[in-house]
């Protein structure tokens, strides 16, 4: 069973970070060229898995069903406390209304078009939510099972895209050199926040157990198979399109219309529409199942039924309302996800780690991710650039990618 478990929460943590925002890695990387966005990605992979251990070495010493709120209010105080419950529910609120949003949007093409269905795009976000929220609310196994499910179908659409594209590959658009240096620190922001899977660590902590080997496993090989298949991504699109074509391409639509042009092939656009689809609904998973189990640990919500019930209305109602009636609300809260993700993702675990390493100096028997006190200073350093990047993007210093 545990072995069964690993496997899928490997697939939990890779469906969460494999979203639909992944098909805009190769616009927001355009201008840097394949060797210079394959570095930036493998840099930026690095840091998140190195944070993503220090939350281990955080969690062996709690309770197996410590969310980021008690963690945070055992290691940091009411104030640390603070500051993460802000983090999480900013950005898994922004992400969850997002996600509504354009699922149920995808939701509404796919019944109407698909099956000629009269429906109301305002049913489809509700259905959507209620299907989606139904699978979180019954449990992390019920997650576990469909979204392997999904990830699978992921798989074989990503599979048809790379096979499509593999033959127009061209060398000579893989040894291009970065445009300009700013477009570095503008492609930061979005290739970071393609790897976050932060939020979902205290869930998967919870279904597979303080089983430390289990779990840096998990972690690991999560994070490692969206890099893969990132960088094949990249090679696909990078080495398909000349950086001039992939620069003029600003939004996802006109690049997946430029590539099935390009290739006269229907079945490019077909197969990146599906992919997007089942992305979507796998991070919305992954992301939303984080947010649960935060908000029933901060609201001690119990495991009852109506527990369940209650904490899932308070999951799932926010992020309909504002997909409903204030979708450009999110869209403005999407520009802030990178900068709350720096906090949950590099600050807080930084600073647990900090505090904990204070508190129990090293014992022979606990883990204790390698690197000292200059790792943690390379990662708060990187996680300053990145929301630096993030507010030089905003404030029109430097261009605004993906």
């Amino acid at each position: 069973m545990s072995m069964n478990k690993t496997f899928g929460s490997t697939l939990i943590i890779a469906g969460t970070t494999i979203g639909a925002g992944m098909l805009a890695l190769p616009l927001a990387s355009a201008g840097l060229g394949f060797a210079t966005a394959t570095l930036t990605m493998l840099g930026l992979w690095a840091l998140m898995i190195y944070t993503a251990l220090l939350m281990l070495e955080v969690h062996q010493h709690a309770d197996q069903n410590a969310t980021l709120h008690t963690l945070a209010r055992q290691l940091l105080g009411r104030k640390g406390q603070l500051v993460a419950g802000f983090a999480v529910m900013f950005l898994f609120y922004s992400l969850c209304a997002a996600y509504i949003a354009g699922g149920g949007a995808q939701l509404n093409d796919k019944l109407n078009n698909w099956m000629g269905l009269e429906i109301s795009a305002q049913t489809s976000t509700v259905l959507f939510t209620v299907i989606f929220g139904a699978i979180v609310c019954i449990g992390t196994h019920s997650v576990d099972l469909v979204n392997r499910a999904l990830f699978t179908l992921k798989l074989v659409a990503l599979a048809t895209m790379l096979v499509l594209l593999a033959p127009h590959v061209q060398s000579v658009h893989l040894v291009e050199m970065p445009v300009q240096k700013g477009l570095l620190l503008s492609a930061l922001p979005v290739i970071f926040t393609s790897f976050g899977f932060h939020g979902s660590i205290p869930s998967i902590v919870r279904y597979v157990g303080l089983d430390m080997k289990s779990l840096r496993k998990i972690m690991i090989l999560g994070s490692a198979t969206p890099l893969v298949i990132y960088v094949l991504w990249q090679v696909a699109s990078q080495g398909v399109l000349s950086q001039p074509d992939l620069m003029a391409s600003t939004t996802l639509g006109a690049f997946i219309a430029t590539l099935s042009e390009l290739l006269h092939n229907p079945t490019v656009s077909q197969s990146v529409s599906i992919f997007a689809d089942l992305a979507l609904a796998t991070s919305f998973l992954g992301v939303s199942l984080g947010l649960f189990d935060f908000m029933a640990d901060s609201l001690n919500r119990g495991t009852t039924g109506s527990g369940r019930l209650q904490t899932a209305l308070i999951t799932f109602v926010p992020p309909l309302c504002f997909a409903l009636f204030y979708p450009q609300g999110f869209i403005m809260a999407l520009g802030f996800a990178a900068i709350a993700l720096v906090i949950l993702a590099i600050f807080l675990p930084v600073a647990m780690v900090k505090a904990q390493r204070r508190q129990r100096p090293a014992q022979d028997d606990s883990y204790q991710v390698r690197g000292g006190s200059a790792a943690l200073m390379a990662a708060t350093g990187t996680g300053i650039l990145i929301i630096s990047a993030q507010f030089l993007q905003m404030a029109g210093v430097i261009p605004a990618v993906g």
